[in-house]
């Protein structure tokens, strides 16, 4: 690859750059904090029943364990398909240390890896167990092949006497617990490293961590609320369609389904109010301190990036969906359409954080713009493209679709 520059071919420039500037973290930056904060915000859903006692969120809670345990699987991959030595991102793994905010990651990953399967394994130990007992002897290579599945998952512990499920769901507080700190730890990490980069004046702000964290359990909340929709409108489909009596009609997996978005979306409201407040307090203060790079960063905020911050991020992707989950009798099409503006919404403020925050040149009098690769010609115009970004996105339900089916997370007949 002799002679080729990363970000020349999607960078364009105006006025006064330095030559060696570009656009460097693209797209792929941007999906990183991104499903990190998916992974984060589906946890913290799944823990306000398991911790808190959220009896209204009890058919939720495993679904988003479930989905947050795919999530994370798919969390690290941006940062490979970034990396043009992508074998080298395994180091992070195998030497972690506290002295570089990359490789804590190392560490905090590995921990929450641990406490989200350990958890799982608690919630649906007693299903593993009683599969195992059931599929043995029975004839068929399937039957056979799930039965060692379902063994293996056993761990070898087949007690459900009434004791032992007790001291299963005491395990699965106790790790749920410990891991709304880690996940939360898990996100805050990508704002941390971002709000510790002194030579960029828009990312350096200690606020920025926090407002990664509440925008990302936003976006969890959303996409767990949105996933959950789909399929429950697929299961009413289904029933329809179908000749064979269900246990439950159409009608009232429909009533299920509203019910139980109608409790999950006064949290959603509740966790957007406040990530809402800390992005504009964090805008007023530093419009207020007005910092010698003020001029440049006004510029990009006001005008250059005005419609992507105040239209797109603020205006579609919270004020809309605000307004919409405030209105009294939700219905699921006003409800779908609200979690994608949501969703929409936290992707614009990773966008604006990530893209924004190299827009504007280092001499503080020349601006670069992000022009994303749609169609690739080669292998970086794939990685740092709308390609890139659609692989990374489909990803975590392709992998829940297969983990579903050893681990119902739901009960689809």
């Amino acid at each position: 690859m002799h002679g080729y520059v990363h970000g020349l071919e999607w960078t364009v420039k105006e006025l006064f750059t330095y030559p060696n500037e570009f656009i460097t973290w693209s797209i792929q930056i941007v999906m990183y904090p991104y499903m990190t904060g998916l992974v984060a915000g589906a946890f913290v859903l799944s823990s306000l029943y398991h911790v808190f006692g959220q009896e209204d969120l009890k058919d939720l809670a495993k679904f988003a364990l479930v989905f947050s345990f795919a999530l994370l699987l798919v969390a690290p991959m941006p940062l490979l398909l970034h990396l043009q030595h992508p074998l080298r991102g395994m180091e992070v793994f195998f030497t972690p240390h506290f002295t570089s905010a990359i490789s804590a990651f190392g560490i905090v990953f590995f921990t929450y890896s641990m406490v989200v399967s350990s958890e799982i394994w608690f919630v649906y130990r007693k299903f593993f167990v009683e599969q195992s007992l059931a599929l043995k002897g029975k004839e068929g290579l399937l039957n056979r092949f799930k039965w060692l599945i379902y063994t293996a998952l056993t761990l070898g512990a087949y007690d459900i006497s009434e004791e032992a499920l007790h001291k299963d769901e005491k395990a699965i507080k106790i790790l749920a617990a410990i891991g709304i700190p880690v996940a939360c730890f898990l996100h805050g990490y990508a704002g941390f490293i971002f709000g510790s980069v002194k030579a960029n004046a828009l990312w350096m702000t200690p606020l920025m961590p926090v407002i990664f964290i509440m925008s990302a359990i936003v976006s969890g909340i959303a996409l767990c609320m949105l996933t959950y929709i789909v399929i429950m409108e697929w299961k009413k489909f289904r029933i329809k369609r179908s000749r064979k009596p269900w246990e439950l009609t159409a009608e009232e997996v429909g009533g299920v389904e509203l019910d139980l978005m109608r409790k999950t979306s006064k949290y959603l409201i509740g966790f957007m109010i406040a990530a809402i407040t800390l992005e504009l307090l964090d805008l007023v203060f530093r419009g207020y301190t007005a910092v010698k790079s003020w001029d440049i960063l006004r510029s990009v905020i006001y005008e250059r990036d005005f419609f992507k911050i105040f239209i797109l991020q603020y205006t579609f992707g919270d004020l809309v969906p605000f307004i919409m989950l405030l209105m009294p009798r939700p219905t699921v099409r006003r409800l779908i359409v609200a979690l994608t503006l949501v969703l929409f919404g936290v992707f614009m403020m990773r966008w604006n954080v990530v893209i924004g925050g190299q827009a504007f040149s280092l001499t503080f009098a020349g601006y670069m713009d992000y022009r994303i690769p749609i169609i690739p010609h080669n292998i970086e115009t794939f990685k740092e493209g709308v390609m890139g970004a659609l692989l990374i996105g489909i990803m975590p339900f392709v992998l829940f679709w297969g983990i579903n089916k050893i681990v119902p997370s739901l009960k689809l007949k």
